[in-house]
């Protein structure tokens, strides 16, 4: 295996009249098809370090490498084409466009990228929706679906572009125990069997004990003793 992600002596500071560290001296490599979850207490600066994995916010010190490639030197154009390419991510929050149909919204990021005609766009995301068990929700819209269907869109979506990496920020938060073991699932399954990196933000003790792989954040920086 080799580093997909890596990051070495990131810094997340908020400047004003009494700064705040959110991410402090944070140096990991993650490698592919691993599925790693970090966990720690609200406000430990655990999303904060997925942001900046994730290239959704510019370090204050230190630098992400992605695939190989620093990333410091990218515009914001090339930071976004990156993320477009290479980068799916999952939020608490599903954030499914409601004039939008499943279908449609599993096809914004494909035609945003541009690499596929009409067609085969929607053929794609029919695909990822019938992989999920959502083939016959295609023409549904989100406020048609229960909250474990909308997070399963969202991760279809997430999926689009077939990305080297999924960055999942506390995706069962909203659910309940059923729809959270399924979606816990489907993320242990993108790593196991199609070879996806997976990285998930969580509070959820058990969801955070059941990845390959455990960093705990403690007050922005990993917690040496809490590493598995």
């Amino acid at each position: 295996m080799s580093a997909v992600l890596r990051a070495e002596h990131l810094v997340r500071r908020l400047s004003g009249e009494v700064p705040v560290t959110l991410v402090d001296d944070v140096s990991l490599e993650i490698d592919r098809g691993q599925f790693v979850s970090i966990a720690g207490p609200s406000g430990s600066g655990k999303s904060s370090l997925l942001y900046l994995l994730g290239l959704l916010d510019v370090p204050t010190a230190g630098a992400v490498w992605l695939d190989g490639e620093e990333t410091a030197h990218l515009s914001d154009d090339q930071l976004a084409q990156r993320r477009l390419e290479k980068l799916g991510f999952v939020f608490q929050f599903h954030f499914l466009l409601a004039e939008f149909t499943a279908l449609q919204n599993v096809m914004l990021p494909i035609k945003r990228l541009g690499r596929l005609g009409e067609t085969d766009a929607q053929a794609r995301a029919r695909l990822l929706l019938d992989q999920l068990g959502l083939g016959a929700h295609a023409s549904r819209y989100p406020h048609q679906l229960s909250g474990g269907e909308r997070q399963r869109v969202a991760v279809a979506r997430a999926l689009a572009n077939d990305p080297l990496v999924v960055l999942a920020d506390e995706p069962t938060g909203n659910l309940d125990s059923a729809s959270s073991a399924k979606v816990q699932g489907i993320l242990r399954g993108l790593a196991h069997d199609l070879g996806k990196t997976v990285v998930a933000v969580t509070h959820d003790p058990v969801f955070a004990a059941n990845a390959d792989r455990r960093i705990a954040i403690v007050d922005g920086r990993i917690d040496p003793r809490a590493v598995a």
